[in-house]
């Protein structure tokens, strides 16, 4: 009997501890930050901004001597065409960005931000900032360094690139 279970053992596929893994285990933690910086996003009036918009809305501002077209955005926050227009829709939408035309090709629309997008640059900022410290707060500056540098090992990796 116990020789007839081993070889069942065997022919199971191998199963990996959800504790130990590490796709599991970034969910988790994106699921915490993510609630984390919707609280933080509230508690200052920002409430109406997701997220993504607030991240792309510093990315935009932070990146404002440039041209800014979809496929920025795409490679820097590894997200799918589909996804960023959607994102950009209902940002538009809302008034924080706008598209325009390029002047070489008609085709290509850089993004950029509003007025109304501007304004609500420092509110986002101090969101951003509160939880970074605080996500900071929970290593060494050594571990900082080793996570981000393992996290883009990692993201490097799953990219291909």
């Amino acid at each position: 009997m116990f020789e007839e279970e081993e070889k069942l053992k065997a022919k199971r596929p191998q199963c990996i501890y959800v504790g130990d893994a590490i796709g599991h285990e970034i969910k988790a933690v994106n699921h915490l930050m993510h609630r984390k910086m919707l609280e933080s996003a509230a508690n200052i009036g920002v409430d109406k901004v997701t997220i993504m918009h607030g991240w792309i809305i510093a990315y935009l501002y932070n990146n404002s001597d440039k041209d800014i077209f979809q496929k920025n955005l795409e490679s820097e926050f590894s997200i799918s065409r589909s996804s960023v227009t959607n994102i950009l829709q209902l940002m538009e939408k809302k008034g924080y960005i706008k598209r325009e035309s390029v002047e070489n090709d008609a085709r290509l629309k850089k993004i950029v931000l509003t007025e109304k997008g501007i304004s609500i640059k420092s509110s986002i900022d101090k969101a951003i900032i509160s939880n970074e410290q605080e996500f900071d707060s929970i290593f060494t500056p050594e571990e900082k360094q080793t996570f981000l540098f393992l996290i883009r090992k990692l993201k490097a990796g799953i990219s291909g690139q």
